[in-house]
Formats: structure tokens, C-alpha cells, sequence
């Protein structure tokens, strides 16, 4: 089964947050799908992995960009697996694609501090829970650091 993993943004943005994440992701030589819920919120993804940091960026393609196995990160507002990708963040509440077995992980950031965010996370892990898989949940320190919770 896939591991599902849920990231509980209390401390930082999820701009601040995504690309650390995808960077581990990369650094174990995984690729990435990050789902987003429409083409806005793709065209914003993209361009904040261009410029989240002055010295560097996050190499990837976005729905349009072919071939999409070229790029290691995909940004999409589609539920397919375009890059094959290892990791699929799912943002926004991007709902889960039916086959999640060409993923070693899926990794659900939410807002914490939106009530709307935390329903939907809530319902996502009692869908994935309900499916058998396995689960681990993961919330912000004041620090902003990740800590596994139960």
C-alpha cells in the first residue's frame, strides 16, 4: 500500500514549506508530482519554485510542458502520474487520484489554521485510512520544524 502522509502547517506558509520538502524528495532521488486543485494555483506552484530562493530553484515542468517525464518535479492539476513520480504533494485540497499504487508516498499539506483545510485533510485520511493505507501525520513545531504525531 501507499504511504500516506499528512504535513500540519501550523508555523509556516505552505510557499515556505513545499519546497524543502521537495528538495528531500529529490535528495533521495525520488520525483514529485505536486497536485494543486486548478490552473491558477498551478501558474502560482510554478512560479514560486523559480523564485522561492535567490540562489537556487527547483528544476520542473507544469501541466503543458512535454514531455512530462523529463522533468523530475511536475506541477499539475490533473490526478494522472505524468513524470512517474515517487511522491505526489497533494495541496489545496487536490482530491486523490482512484489508483495511488504508482506512488511510494503521498504527502497532504494543509493550513491548520483553515478550518475548511483541516475538514478536508480530516476526510482525506478516513478515505485513505478506509483503503488500508498506511498512515503517519506529521505537525509544525513553534520552531516551524516537523514533528511526527500520533
Amino acid at each position: 500500500m501507499t504511504e500516506a502522509t499528512f504535513y500540519h502547517l501550523t508555523e509556516t506558509a505552505l510557499e515556505a514549506a513545499l519546497p524543502a520538502l521537495v528538495e528531500k524528495s529529490l535528495a533521495r532521488n525520488w520525483r514529485a508530482v505536486i497536485q494543486v486543485p486548478d490552473a491558477a494555483a498551478c501558474a502560482a506552484i510554478d512560479q514560486h519554485l523559480w523564485t522561492f530562493r535567490a540562489q537556487s530553484f527547483l528544476p520542473h515542468g507544469r501541466d503543458g510542458d512535454e514531455p512530462a517525464g523529463d522533468h523530475p518535479v511536475f506541477v499539475t492539476a490533473g490526478t494522472a502520474n505524468p513524470n512517474g513520480g515517487h511522491i505526489r504533494f497533494m495541496l489545496g485540497g487536490a482530491q486523490a487520484p482512484d489508483d495511488l499504487s504508482g506512488h511510494a508516498r503521498i504527502a497532504v499539506m494543509f493550513d491548520g489554521r483553515d478550518d475548511e483545510a483541516v475538514d478536508a485533510a480530516r476526510a482525506q485520511w478516513r478515505a485513505f485510512r478506509a483503503a488500508g493505507h498506511d498512515l503517519a501525520y506529521w505537525k509544525q513545531t513553534p520552531e516551524g520544524r516537523w514533528e511526527r504525531a500520533a
